[in-house]
């Protein structure tokens, strides 16, 4: 992956480490799928959709990219899952060392542990939002804890771990579940955002696996799963966090590509983008509640 292009195609002025107020981490990390392999090739082809995609938000009236994206070289380490944990986990708290908003594009949901846990050492009392069709609690799986099976596991043990639009699990993950923190896709009623919410503390990392997105809207994913959430009511929760927790940050992981579907991908972009326009623009969101 080229590294020195700029996210979206900012210009310069915009993308310079220095001035950046947001890191964007790519991960092609794609080790230990288990279906459809292909999320190593996410990051490229979020990028090219971003770089084709307008930049101003019509919904909080802002062009976030003015608050300065960085685009980091890319996570290269995939010797082992363990290595490449370890190397997302030390080029995170890296940035978040100088104050950065980081965020992060896999791969495959592995990568989201090294994140997690450098977030979940730098932010007290922290809550994880996975949004996603699996539950991903497994303790270890084909001889590896830092399998995507398990992506949440070491989350479940060391934060405040709420989960949304799950639909695909084993039997063995029950073990590892609260399900007073679970919001099932086939049961997600009237109020559950709200809930959800109040459960959750001040600091909040939000981890997107987008096969949490229906198939009809997301086909692009390795392991896509039916009865999935929708494009508005997901902004209309993500909207939500944003304006009332502090999201520290947030990584979106398991895009596949297919070269005759490139909506998957623009849904990916778009969904980045949406989210840094929330972070920025959360006071204006609050204050048109308040009308």
């Amino acid at each position: 992956m080229n590294t020195k292009r700029n996210y979206a195609g900012i210009p310069d002025k915009y993308a310079r480490i220095d001035d950046a107020k947001v890191v964007l981490i790519p991960v092609p990390y794609d080790g230990t799928s288990t279906w459809q392999k292909g999320a190593d090739k996410g990051p490229a082809a979020f990028l090219e959709a971003s770089e084709n995609m307008e930049l101003y938000d019509i919904e909080t009236q802002s062009e976030v990219y003015k608050q300065g994206i960085y685009l980091a070289p890319a996570v290269s380490e995939n010797s082992s899952p363990e290595k490449m944990v370890e190397s997302v986990y030390k080029t995170v708290k890296n940035y978040l060392k100088q104050d950065k908003f980081v965020t992060l594009f896999g791969g495959e949901h592995s990568v989201s542990i090294g994140s997690i846990r450098a977030f979940s050492e730098s932010f007290e009392e922290l809550s994880v939002v996975q949004i996603d069709a699996h539950a991903d609690l497994r303790k270890s799986y084909e001889g590896s804890s830092c399998n995507h099976a398990c992506a949440l596991h070491e989350a479940s043990k060391n934060t405040n771990l709420i989960q949304v639009g799950i639909r695909s699990m084993d039997a063995s993950e029950k073990e590892f579940m609260d399900e007073t923190r679970v919001y099932f896709a086939h049961d997600l009623y009237e109020d559950w955002m709200d809930d959800a919410i109040g459960q959750m503390t001040p600091n909040v990392f939000i981890t997107i696996d987008l096969d949490a997105f229906d198939p009809s809207i997301l086909p692009a994913t390795g392991t896509p799963e039916p009865g999935g959430l929708l494009w508005y009511e997901t902004l209309d929760f993500l909207k939500m966090i944003f304006k009332t927790k502090n999201v520290v940050g947030f990584d979106i992981v398991e895009l596949c590509p297919n070269e005759n579907h490139k909506a998957s991908d623009f849904l990916a972009a778009k969904l980045y983008y949406k989210m840094l326009s929330y972070k920025f623009n959360a006071s204006k969101l609050r204050e048109a509640d308040e009308y």
